[in-house]
């Protein structure tokens, strides 16, 4: 796929060929088959899109998003990326069984289950706003996020040992790291179903919202995210999950981080503390 310097160029997303001009904004660039895709602003809203089998996915719908996560990777002008689930039930229902008991499971691209669960060198923060069932797969798209929003209706689980499988786009390896190791076996080794109240004990959920707010409090958060230094963001990004992979915690502080790096190097390193001494809000420039 091209990448681009500039918020004006061309990109291959999905097989598609898309341009975008700098003033494009709040609008979908591009037919999808799979999910539909809104830039507003510097925020892009990715929702899966397959309501009538609960959003579930397959090796069309992998390719098809991770063309669409590559674009965001490239785009300057995109800082903060959202997923969400269409309709009122599903976030997503995870694997398509029904294609992989049809025989025609397709391979899966590089960056795994829905463009996202094996995709480790994007910097830029992600929110999964969970709107309903979050199954299977389904999860491991959340899991793969950096913050959960869950709506009050929300049901979290990783079911596929009764289907004689196994959670292995990131469930069993990803769940175990963020909530405590008896916590996340006792929901892999069951299959069990995980409330969104209980997932935010746990502690795999940043917040619970009334039943259809899940999207508008991912909205507020990625606000949030907007007023801090796209930099220093993706720095920050980048040295908690390779800190975490540090053998110690003296390794971890030790360690150099390239986009710290790029961030210290910036005019953003600048603009921070000088628009503190005037008592302004800082103008970001993402350089």
């Amino acid at each position: 796929m091209a990448r681009r310097q500039s918020a004006r160029g061309a990109f291959a997303v999905g097989g598609l060929s898309v341009t975008v001009g700098a003033g494009m904004r709040g609008n979908a660039m591009a037919d999808y088959r799979f999910c539909k895709v809104e830039d507003d602003g510097r925020v892009r809203i990715v929702t899966l899109n397959r309501p009538e089998v609960l959003n579930a996915l397959h090796s069309d719908a992998h390719h098809e998003l991770s063309g669409v996560w590559d674009e965001f990777a490239a785009r300057e002008d995109l800082w903060v990326g959202i997923v969400t689930g269409a309709g009122e039930r599903a976030f997503s229902a995870g694997n398509d069984l029904k294609v992989t008991a049809a025989g025609k499971r397709g391979v899966s691209p590089p960056t795994g289950f829905a463009g996202l669960c094996s995709r480790f060198d994007l910097d830029k923060p992600l929110i999964a706003a969970v709107n309903g069932v979050a199954m299977g797969g389904g999860f491991e798209i959340a899991l793969a996020c950096d913050i959960i929003i869950a709506a009050e209706n929300a049901i979290f689980a990783l079911p596929e040992p009764r289907v004689g499988l196994i959670a292995g786009a990131g469930g069993v390896h990803r769940l175990p790291r963020m909530i405590p190791q008896k916590q996340a076996m006792g929901m892999i080794l069951t299959g069990r179903r995980v409330p969104a109240r209980e997932g935010k004990e746990l502690g795999f959920v940043t917040e619970v919202v009334p039943e259809g707010e899940a999207l508008a409090a991912a909205k507020r958060w990625a606000a949030l995210i907007l007023e801090c230094s796209p930099m220093a963001i993706r720095a920050s990004k980048q040295s908690v999950y390779r800190g975490l992979d540090e053998p110690s915690l003296g390794d971890a502080l030790a360690a150099r981080y390239p986009a710290q790096e790029a961030n210290m190097k910036s005019a953003d390193w600048i603009e921070g503390p000088r628009a503190f001494a005037d008592k302004r809000k800082p103008n970001w420039q993402n350089r």
